[in-house]
């Protein structure tokens, strides 16, 4: 009970957390382990939203009073920004609970189920979110001290929790081992442990634990992110385990074929070569073939870099109108063109110009303001925004507009 003793200023009591969950009446997450309850408890003189795991009762011996001990002895010692903080436990009697900071946007497997997620991840939410967990299990495996490192077992999108930011923190950590730093095989143990589809088969055969374990849990969470679907779904066939499922279609070069759906409109080829990529080197059969997180972080940056790059390329594009179609065209004396000089002056936005005396037939149902010249009629373009995104980004979406210039109906593209 060393942890415990050296944890003190930790402990809070049984009924500040009965009372700061309302006896535990809001449930907010479960399984074999317990419920986790939200609260809200009085720290360093402020209330602080908090969520409460109280495990099932577990006495003083046997695996889950194990995990209670490891979890203290880990989250109260290891601090980073991508690992999710322990604000408290309680020990009474036969209550085992500990207190984590509230994650308010829940686990990131909520966000990717096909059946029924939330919400839609934008694609480059969902890298960052990636780009976070990366280096939360980076700190674990290389930055926790120099002598030693933190293998974490049973890494999933179910473990990797979301701020109200959307920043991702690595949790769970009961199953955790700590090995030399100088190791490579940490831990020899008789039964793996971790999740059915994301635990290392390596591990599984034979019982050597290494920090490319979590690698390859790892890259299960990417393809997880990438197709949006768990790492394993109770079906007979190909579909079963996601892991060896995206490996084949990596190989057969067909890979859009198993993403999510939600995403197809959004990414980059250039950003899903790169984030494929990495994510195929993780789930590597040879374990030296693996990358270490480092490289798994730069990875991710890149892909982020892509996408961000090609969505302000299209972005500058589409400010720029273009004829898209010409409809019953019988001439081409009359045509409309963008007028690169001339800007309204209010609001500096282009303005299309057509040659001949013109009228409006639908700019999206919305109308088009204009102004007439002696040689022209000019017809103002104007942006439209849509609605907030999950993410909490807004985004410019292009439009058409139409407009009837003498025998030509032009369709312009914004």
């Amino acid at each position: 009970m060393s942890v415990i003793i050296k944890s003190q200023h930790l402990k809070i009591p049984f009924r500040d957390i009965e009372i700061a969950t309302r006896n535990f009446t809001t449930i907010i997450g479960s399984g074999g382990y317990g419920d986790v309850y939200k609260g809200e408890l009085l720290l360093s003189s402020k209330l602080t939203p908090v969520a409460v795991k109280r495990l099932k009762k577990i006495g003083h011996s046997g695996q889950g009073l194990k995990e209670f001990l490891t979890e203290i002895q880990l989250l109260s010692r290891y601090k980073h920004p991508n690992l999710v903080s322990l604000l408290g436990y309680c020990e009474e009697g036969n209550e085992k609970i500990l207190i984590y900071e509230y994650a308010v946007y829940g686990s990131l497997d909520r966000y990717l189920s096909m059946a029924n997620p939330i919400f839609p991840l934008p694609w480059k939410q969902r890298i960052k979110i990636c780009i976070d967990a990366a280096r939360g299990l980076d700190y674990l495996h290389n930055h926790v001290a120099e002598n030693h490192r933190v293998i974490h077992r049973d890494i999933k999108s179910g473990n990797i929790l979301l701020d109200h930011n959307f920043k991702a923190m690595i949790s769970d950590l009961g199953l955790s081992k700590i090995g030399r730093a100088n190791e490579n095989e940490s831990y020899l143990i008789t039964n793996g442990s971790g999740t059915y589809g994301y635990c290392d088969p390596v591990y599984i055969d034979t019982g050597i634990l290494t920090k490319e374990s979590d690698i390859y849990s790892f890259g299960v969470v990417l393809f997880e992110v990438l197709c949006g679907r768990p790492g394993f779904i109770n079906v007979s066939d190909e579909r079963r385990f996601l892991a060896p499922l995206a490996q084949s279609y990596c190989e057969k070069g067909n890979l859009n074929d198993i993403i999510d759906h939600d995403l197809k409109n959004q990414i980059d080829s250039n950003s899903l070569n790169r984030f494929a990529g990495i994510a195929y080197l993780c789930l590597q059969n040879d374990r030296n073939q693996r990358p270490s997180m480092g490289l798994v972080i730069r990875k991710l940056e890149k892909a982020l870099e892509l996408q961000e790059l090609a969505e302000s390329s299209e972005l500058a594009e589409s400010s720029k109108p273009q004829v898209m179609e010409k409809i019953n065209p019988n001439n081409n004396n009359d045509i409309i063109c963008h007028c690169d000089d001339k800007h309204d002056e209010a609001s500096g936005v282009p303005l299309i110009v057509a040659k001949a005396k013109s009228s409006t037939i639908n700019v999206c149902g919305m109308g088009v303001q204009y102004e007439t010249s002696s040689d022209c009629d000019v017809y103002k373009e104007e942006k439209i925004k849509n609605p907030t995104s999950p993410g909490g980004r807004g985004c410019l979406f292009p439009f058409l507009t139409r407009i009837r210039c003498g025998d030509f109906d032009f369709r312009f593209s914004f």
